[in-house]
């Protein structure tokens, strides 16, 4: 056959099928290499190569620290191993950043059913780590409440759109609902630290869909008398704001973090050199940042730092002129979990904070961890997608707002009339 010619079939013949599918692909890589936020893709690659460096130099202390007489770990050990689940984080992170907006949707809610019932499991048949049980083993051990975080923010979010639909919807109580269950279902483990960042981001949520600012007092006082309560009759809590209060000692994890933390001065003793983290209990998971500061130096942790900073700001930059309140809320609660999570995690390592056993985010060593958190800024990367030809307008703020507390006061002047 002559290439130069086109091929004709004859009479009676079928002609030859074209294979359609990889110039498909390559048009919807196209589209979503336009569509997405490459600059906070940027940043979150320049955080993960931050994540990888300082794993690097947490890896020996804690390999040491976890060695024994019958099995002795490589000083590189951690290292190697976040490398793989970095790459498998990496593609998790891009597969969904490639997801529809209605498809991230759906599956936050499938997903948010499935980690609400692996949480109920965990009691029954989950794996205790330091005494706390959170983690289910089925072939892979992971933990529930990590996976549930991305889905708790777009599912509520969800609910929260419906208000823009039918004003007469309990949207408050319902998502109300689904984070109290999430929080019990946390404090059984216990888990704290976690049960915390779900409330918060629930909070900065209904606050931004319109809740009355009375309500937003109102709602303020509540979380400090749970609070107390919690100090009162949940040992967790009272053993944890006890070990803060009082200062710590010597052996106290929290107060070694912020001594290895100091150690390396403004520009840090240099990588492998540092000391103290040796005696850091968890080096490099939850006291990483200390870690940081001893071996690269406190201007190092300035950048690491202004880096969450930047991915934060940059998020919520792209909402500015964002129409859709689904959107805006979800992409808010993403970034509500990911910048309160690691601003707690500096704090503690600051002794600041009291001890919540969570992670710095795309920083620390961790399995399903990293997944966790590399799949919720791949929701967040699909969900600030757009066209970067269509222009859109403003949402009404200040509009909804007051439609928001006109409502509920035409409903409280109904229920006063009944």
């Amino acid at each position: 056959m002559n290439p130069a010619r086109p091929y004709i079939p004859r009479p009676g013949e079928r002609a030859p099928r074209t294979e359609t599918f990889p110039s498909s692909r390559k048009r919807q890589l196209r589209i979503w290499w336009h569509e997405i936020d490459r600059v906070l893709l940027l940043l979150i690659a320049m955080l993960m190569a931050v994540g990888a460096i300082a794993v690097a130099a947490a890896s020996p202390a804690s390999a040491r620290r976890l060695s024994s007489s019958a099995h002795q770990l490589g000083d590189l050990h951690f290292f190697r191993l976040h490398l793989q689940w970095q790459l498998l984080g990496i593609l998790t992170m891009l597969g969904t950043s490639m997801l529809p907006r209605e498809l991230v949707r759906r599956g936050a809610i499938v997903l948010s059913a499935g980690m609400i019932f692996a949480l109920l499991l965990v009691p029954l048949i989950g794996t205790e780590v330091n005494g706390a049980r959170r983690w289910l083993d089925l072939g892979i051990r992971f933990q529930p409440s990590e996976f549930l975080k991305p889905a708790f923010a777009v599912g509520c979010a969800w609910i929260l759109s419906w208000r823009a639909r039918d004003p007469d919807l309990p949207v408050i109580p319902l998502s109300a609902a689904f984070m109290g269950l999430a929080v019990i279902l946390l404090m059984v483990q216990p888990d704290l630290g976690d049960a915390i960042l779900f409330v918060a981001c629930w909070a900065v949520l209904v606050t931004l869909a319109g809740l009355p600012l009375q309500r937003v007092g109102l709602l303020g006082g509540a979380g400090i008398g749970a609070l107390v309560l919690a100090y009162l009759f949940y040992d967790n809590a009272r053993h944890r704001i006890d070990s803060f209060l009082g200062g710590g000692t010597a052996y106290d994890q929290v107060d070694l973090a912020s001594r290895t933390l100091l150690a390396g001065g403004w520009t840090g003793s240099g990588l492998w050199l540092g000391t103290r983290k040796l005696a850091l209990p968890e080096a490099h998971t939850d006291y990483i940042f200390s870690v940081i500061g001893e071996e690269f130096g406190l201007l190092i942790c300035g950048v690491v730092v202004l880096l969450y900073l930047a991915i934060v700001v940059r998020a919520l930059a792209r909402l500015v002129d964002e129409d859709n309140l689904f959107t805006i809320l979800a992409a808010t609660g993403l970034v509500a979990l990911f910048g309160g999570q690691a601003f707690v995690n500096i704090l503690v390592n600051l002794q600041l904070f009291p001890s919540k056993g969570l992670t710095l985010p795309l920083v620390s060593y961790g399995g399903s961890s990293t997944i966790a958190q590399c799949f919720l800024v791949g929701l967040l990367l699909a969900i600030t997608r757009r066209n970067p030809y269509l222009s859109r307008e403003k949402f009404d703020w200040r509009g909804a707002i007051d439609g928001f507390g006109r409502d509920e006061k035409g409903r409280g002047d109904k229920e006063g009339e009944r």
